[in-house]
């Protein structure tokens, strides 16, 4: 395999002559398998041979010993190639690239290392509150994103209980939520620390009851104050979406595709987790409908296809989705060629609002799905109808978009004659 990336036979030679240069084979037959490009293969390989040279020379002499001296190489490697006009967080990419390429190599050649990177990444307070992530799976029935917001915000308050040397959870006192709550308010908006509090209030009830702690403190964890439809919903003018997709440049696979998710959103309104979970059986051509499955409140729904979005999406099928047994509708456009995430579909969407030159507060993929409600609501579509339309469970999720139906004030307006 390396002879297909390497022309010179006594580069070859030089690079399987290394203890690790099977692996290192078995490594570039993979990337040419996901079809990675023959630059990445050149840019890598080199790193991985001085990887071999590095382990060597610490003493390893087999495969097994090559994951414990990764981030000693990776550290390494940074002292090497360090330039001093590079900034901090360069060099912290830079030493990140070379760790994810080691262990990439090794999840290839290590059966019991690639286990060990598919294994669940460790709970917070594991040791101290075992249970805890079970209650909140199996008692509460909690969805994984839900979950996963628990996990981001007790990891930080897990590391600052570490960092005040406060091992036992028994010890927690209202002083110690407050001081971490204002620790994080710095980083966290108020919608995150309202998050924050929520689930620090559960963790106390909760340690509480499996007698961990002797009171329940979670009254005394106080949330920033939170006022309802206190802040208008961040649509743009349908002038402005359409200077979003004129944006794109369909002449490529790429923009075929960027322009097919921009439909769905603004059309549909749907999320960006929709959007990136959607396949090729989503598509009922016959019919001419789209169907959205499991959405976020565990409902379908079945929508008309357009013409617009329709055509966008044979555009993209026909010449930017790559063949294969997968079927979602939308893939990375470069190797590992995997399903896109939903972070990838806001991302574009940002992109795109920034590139039309369009302000607006935390520019993203919700952005385009509450253009497309306030598209509705001025329209004078019922908020129950509305609320349906984009999968909203409750009409009080839909209020927000009255606050600027601009449209119907006109006609209650009075003016100074009609006072007098």
């Amino acid at each position: 395999m390396l002879a297909d990336y390497f022309s010179k036979p006594e580069t070859v030679d030089r690079i399987m002559s290394s203890w690790i240069g099977d692996a290192i084979n078995i490594y570039v037959g993979w990337l040419a398998k996901e079809k990675y490009s023959p630059r990445t293969v050149w840019r890598r390989v080199p790193i991985l041979y001085s990887f071999g040279e590095f382990a060597k020379s610490r003493g390893a002499t087999t495969w097994e010993d090559l994951p414990r001296l990764v981030d000693a190489f990776s550290a390494n490697w940074l002292r090497v190639h360090e330039k001093k006009q590079r900034k901090q967080h360069v060099q912290d990419n830079i030493e990140m690239n070379v760790r994810n390429i080691v262990r990439q190599m090794l999840r290839q050649v290590l059966p019991s290392y690639a286990e060990k990177a598919k294994r669940t990444i460790r709970e917070p307070f594991a040791e101290e509150v075992p249970l805890f992530f079970n209650y909140l799976c199996e008692e509460r029935g909690l969805s994984m994103s839900s979950i996963r917001q628990y996990r981001y915000h007790l990891r930080p308050f897990e590391t600052y209980l570490h960092k005040i040397e406060l091992n036992v959870v028994g010890e927690l006192s209202p002083p110690v939520y407050s001081a971490f709550m204002a620790a994080r308010s710095t980083t966290l908006a108020k919608t995150g620390m309202i998050q924050l509090g929520c689930v620090l209030r559960v963790f106390a009830k909760y340690i509480h009851r499996e007698r961990l702690a002797v009171s329940d403190l979670s009254g005394t964890i106080e949330l920033p104050r939170s006022y309802s439809l206190s802040r208008l919903p961040r649509s743009i003018t349908w002038d402005e979406v359409g200077k979003v997709l004129q944006a794109v440049d369909c002449r490529t696979s790429i923009g075929k595709r960027d322009y097919a998710i921009l439909m769905l959103l603004v059309t549909y309104g749907l999320r960006a987790k929709e959007v990136a979970e959607l396949t090729l059986d989503d598509i009922d051509w016959e019919r001419e409908r789209l169907l959205i499955t499991e959405r976020k409140n565990g409902h379908s729904t079945a929508y008309p296809l357009s013409t617009q979005v329709g055509n966008a999406l044979l555009e993209h099928l026909k010449s930017g989705r790559l063949t294969g047994n997968d079927r979602h509708l939308f893939f990375r456009s470069r190797p590992p060629y995997h399903p896109l995430r939903p972070a990838a579909v806001a991302v574009c969407a940002t992109r795109y609002l920034r590139k039309a030159g369009i302000s607006t507060r935390h520019p993203g993929s919700h952005t385009l799905r509450h253009t497309c409600v306030q598209r509705l609501m001025d329209a004078g579509f019922p908020l129950k109808v509305v609320g349906d339309y984009i999968g909203h469970q409750s009409a009080e999720s839909t209020k927000i978009y009255t606050k600027t139906t601009v449209e119907p004030l006109r006609n209650v307006a009075i003016t100074g004659e009609d006072i007098l």
